[in-house]
């Protein structure tokens, strides 16, 4: 399967998108997607997400059958669960230690470390069961659920498209109630990413990666009247987010629109964020596509790609970055523009280290024990 440079340089923004939005002191979050664009890195990962599952799926069953890419998929699942488990507690043992050394903190939420010390199997078993979602790590616990449900919805995907389409809106639809009544911790019951809702998204993406081919020479016809209104929509969400930031001036331009769009969820997926990145993602692929292109092939935008090849690695260490850089940036107050943004870069660049690191090192390791496992399962 041929590697798609674009993708694996926006999963690399996205990574650095949500490594600095977690750092409220930061100076780059400044220019980052949530300061004009209605969807944030959020919408962004789990669209490339799903894409991916897509594409190798199609790859995987193509070469070696359905149940292989259904093993493949289920063993993803459980290395996202793993991951999620791992990165949770590593974090909360990070952030005990900023903690203990005078550094306080506000990219997560504190009890983690005092719970990561007082009562670590409490911690580890409510991580593990998704019954605690520790904030920034907590997206992965949608994406097990979303990776582990596309071993049965793929294959109808692939039979029957548009009733599955029909099923997966009406599921959205109702998201609020179908994720109410999980038991989770906090005030209110549930998961904080509804994976109910942001099923939609995912497997609109896993659509875009199986049928990739088919769908963009049956729109191709309509390319032009597509983009326009991909723009207008595109421009649509960005209005919303800059009227908000302007404040009363745009009051009059804020209720107007507010009687098309209503209230924005995120966290049941809005439909006014989905649209928004949808339409993006049409932009990017047919009339920005060489662009793109162009710029994922520059060193700034293989350094993305390279991050963003970095798998679960780079969004485990992107979760560390935020905190440590957090508390950097915290501690001692009053630090200048200029000394935050350094602080930035320093969590930018070892981001992208780290990510090297583990293309250098992790990614041949993880091939070569995946290649003992299949032969051991041919033999």
């Amino acid at each position: 399967m041929k590697r798609l440079i674009t993708l694996d340089m926006l999963r690399g923004y996205a990574l650095l998108s949500i490594m600095v939005n977690h750092m409220p002191l930061s100076v780059m979050r400044s220019v980052t997607l949530p300061n004009f664009s209605i969807f944030d890195a959020s919408e962004l990962f789990v669209l490339l997400s799903g894409f991916l599952v897509g594409m190798v799926w199609r790859s995987v069953e193509a070469k070696e059958g359905r149940r292989t890419a259904q093993r493949r998929f289920a063993r993803r699942s459980f290395e996202v669960w793993r991951a999620m488990i791992l990165g949770a507690l590593v974090m909360a043992g990070l952030s005990a230690a900023l903690w203990a050394s005078g550094r306080p903190h506000t990219a997560i939420w504190n009890q983690y470390a005092i719970w990561i010390v007082e009562n670590p199997l409490f911690y580890i078993a409510g991580v593990a069961s998704m019954w605690l979602q520790p904030n920034i790590i907590d997206v992965l616990a949608v994406y097990v659920v979303l990776i582990a449900s596309s071993i049965a919805v793929v294959p109808l995907m692939l039979r029957w498209p548009l009733l599955v389409a029909v099923g997966s809106v009406v599921m959205w639809w109702f998201a609020p109630q179908l994720n109410a009544p999980i038991p989770t911790f906090g005030n209110r019951n549930g998961f904080l990413f509804n994976p109910f809702g942001w099923q939609m998204l995912f497997f609109t993406g896993t659509a875009m990666g199986l049928f990739r081919q088919s769908l963009m020479a049956r729109l191709h016809p309509y390319r032009h009247a597509l983009t326009v209104i991909a723009i207008g929509m595109f421009v649509f969400g960005c209005t919303i987010v800059i009227a908000a930031r302007i404040g009363e001036p745009a009051l009059a331009l804020r209720t107007a629109m507010k009687t098309l769009y209503g209230e924005v969820d995120k966290w049941n997926l809005d439909g006014t964020r989905y649209l928004a990145i949808v339409a993006a993602a049409w932009l990017v692929a047919v009339p920005f596509s060489r662009p793109m292109e162009w710029f994922s092939a520059s060193r700034l935008g293989v350094a993305f790609q390279q991050i963003g090849r970095g798998g679960l690695w780079s969004f485990v260490i992107c979760v560390l970055l935020s905190v440590a850089g957090d508390a950097f940036q915290m501690n001692p107050e009053g630090k200048s523009a200029l000394l935050r943004l350094a602080i930035d870069i320093w969590a930018c660049v070892t981001l992208w280290w780290a990510s090297i690191i583990w293309l250098e090192y992790g990614a041949p390791w993880q091939r070569a024990r995946k290649t003992r496992r299949s032969i051991g399962t041919a033999a």
